[in-house]
């Protein structure tokens, strides 16, 4: 049973470690990036490793992907998709495109 949940994660893992490379959606690649870490620390959980896969779970999955997505905002790369085609950013609510504080 434990050697089916390990091939599901590793195919889990590999998957989203091909999207990574594959997707054109920045925001996707590093929510694909996420999905990587968090495989490889459900691994090191099966590998009886508790220490090494809490502390990759937070800083490979947790720390990364936020500043990656913090990065991605910064050079103006957040953008999303609607179903015409066209790509908006993403702004906080009460903030529009055009606006910058900086």
């Amino acid at each position: 049973m434990l050697g089916w949940v390990a091939l599901f994660v590793v195919i889990l893992v590999l998957a989203s470690a091909v999207a990574v490379l594959t997707v054109r959606n920045m925001v996707g690649a590093v929510a694909a990036a996420s999905v990587v870490s968090l495989g490889v620390s459900v691994l090191f959980v099966m590998l009886h490793a508790p220490d090494v896969a809490l502390t990759s779970a937070a800083v490979s999955s947790g720390l990364s992907g936020v500043v990656l997505a913090l990065g991605l905002r910064k050079l103006g790369l957040w953008r999303l998709e609607d179903d015409t085609g066209t790509s908006h950013a993403l702004a906080p609510t009460g903030q529009r495109e055009g606006d910058d504080d900086a």
